[in-house]
């Protein structure tokens, strides 16, 4: 937890001004999931592209009801706070389509004459897919990921082994070359130019002329960020002050949602 949260800090999030908790640590967030488990079918569940996709992932042979039901913790996560708009990639749209039909269900049957929940939209970024090393769907699960906490050069071997193609030739096609397309991407979005412009100057280079470039935009533009991570991931105490606080004001948000929910679904007899 710690390394996550220094991930979290180092990358410019302000604990003065976002709440930074453990999902383990709010009682009260959890108990949001069992009257939103009401409100879907079991049908809606198994049609989660995500879920299925994750299941594959994890290489057990059968589901488990935890990550079957797991979108509905996520609209928990979103909805107790009341949250409006969610940063996500465009593989989490799904999760985010399903809090925001538990919001209007909640709504229509318990609050038809003032709405409690929003119905939150999303945030997606100028890059909303960025594919692994191995070209499949990026995830420290799937240990495709370039971590903050690599350092320089083990960041040039994560990236010298990236999935490619065998057209010598570099061109940002997504649709027809994902995994190239996906390297010159993230150049791009490290050294903030338009992709087109980082394919053209790799050219003829091929891959390896490519890959050096994407090491050294990465390595430069996480250079601060990296550093400021090392100091953090120094001060044990301070990350631990900052979740501490962090799980105590989401605590008291989401005791406060679930006292207004048990109160409009009259499931309170004190």
């Amino acid at each position: 937890m710690d390394a996550l949260l220094a991930d979290y800090l180092a990358v410019g999030i302000d604990p003065a001004r976002a709440t930074i908790f453990a999902h383990s640590q709010v009682e009260e967030l959890n108990q949001l999931f069992v009257p939103f488990l009401s409100l879907v079918s079991v049908a809606e569940m198994e049609r989660n592209p995500t879920v299925k996709e994750e299941l594959a992932a994890s290489c057990q042979p059968a589901m488990t009801d935890l990550m079957f039901t797991y979108p509905v913790h996520q609209a928990a996560d979103i909805l107790f706070c009341k949250g409006m708009a969610v940063p996500v990639g465009k593989d989490q749209l799904p999760h985010l389509e399903l809090a925001r039909l538990i919001a209007r269900r909640f709504n229509r049957r318990y609050s038809p004459d003032r709405p409690y929940f929003p119905e939150p939209d999303a945030l997606l970024s100028h890059a909303p897919v960025l594919l692994g090393t191995d070209g499949r769907k990026m995830s420290k699960s799937r240990n495709n990921s370039i971590p903050l906490c690599a350092t320089p050069d083990e960041t040039g071997r994560l990236i010298s082994r990236a999935t490619t193609d065998s057209n010598r030739h570099i061109t940002y096609d997504p649709a027809n070359r994902p995994e190239v397309s996906n390297l010159v991407l993230l150049a791009a979005l490290c050294l903030d130019r338009q992709a087109a412009s980082i394919a053209a100057e790799v050219g003829d280079g091929g891959s390896g002329a490519l890959k050096r470039i994407v090491t050294e935009a990465v390595n430069e533009y996480f250079r601060e960020i990296r550093r400021r991570r090392a100091d953090l991931i120094q001060d044990r105490g301070y990350l631990r002050r900052v979740l501490v606080a962090g799980n105590g004001s989401a605590r008291e948000i989401a005791a406060d949602t679930l006292t207004e929910v048990r109160r409009l679904m009259h499931t309170t007899y004190v």
